[in-house]
């Protein structure tokens, strides 16, 4: 035991002090335990409780809008003309609970079938973890905040052109457009850009 006088010593100075005698070294104050993975990148998605699994939506609404296949390529394209129940300013359902009854090519999203998604946007946070991937910056679960999803530019919100109900399925193809199937500029990385962590102090101020 190393008796150590503090009067005059800082905690690092104590510290040092005690080590060199012989004595363990006291963690410091700055020292912090690692912090634990947050669910989706510590948890499959089967073992996910109902509630993360939800939380993973991003409430961007890409996979809203009505999509075709192309004759020639077979390849998922994407039109502006939203779900009949998408709200294009929330972006979000308007009748989430029964979206299935009410619309009957809606897909629901589970971890068996959401590998084989193919027209999954490529920002859908189901998509990146499926694959391995950590979530964007702008995801909510990342910034805490459910407005990044449309203030990085990622959300169908001001860009739904039609509603399905007013648009036959034969028109469907004058309203193919590309940006659903792209990651906007500034919105990749897990880590938010320096200039969108000045606009959130200066928000925040």
């Amino acid at each position: 035991m190393v008796e150590v006088k503090e009067e005059g010593f800082g905690h690092d100075e104590i510290a040092l002090k005690v080590y060199k005698a012989g004595g363990r070294k006291p963690a410091m104050p700055d020292e912090k335990a690692p912090q634990p993975a947050p669910f989706w990148r510590s948890k499959t998605m089967g073992e996910m409780t109902q509630r993360e699994w939800e939380s993973l939506c991003d409430g961007c609404g890409r996979c809203c809008l009505n999509k075709l296949i192309d004759e020639d390529t077979n390849r998922t394209v994407f039109t502006d003309v939203g779900c009949r129940l998408l709200d294009g300013e929330t972006c979000r359902c308007t009748d989430y609970a029964h979206r299935q009854a009410r619309v009957k090519d809606c897909v629901r999203l589970t971890p068996r079938n959401v590998r084989r998604l193919t027209w999954l946007p490529p920002t859908c946070g189901y998509r990146l973890v499926a694959e391995g991937r950590d979530l964007y910056w702008w995801h909510p679960l990342k910034s805490g905040d459910p407005e990044t999803v449309h203030k990085a530019g990622v959300s169908v919100r001001g860009r739904v052109t039609a509603s399905e109900k007013d648009v036959p399925d034969e028109k469907l193809e004058e309203y193919i457009v590309s940006w659903p199937g792209r990651v906007p500029k500034g919105a990749r990385g897990s880590a938010a850009p320096s200039n969108a962590k000045e606009r959130a102090r200066g928000r925040r101020g």
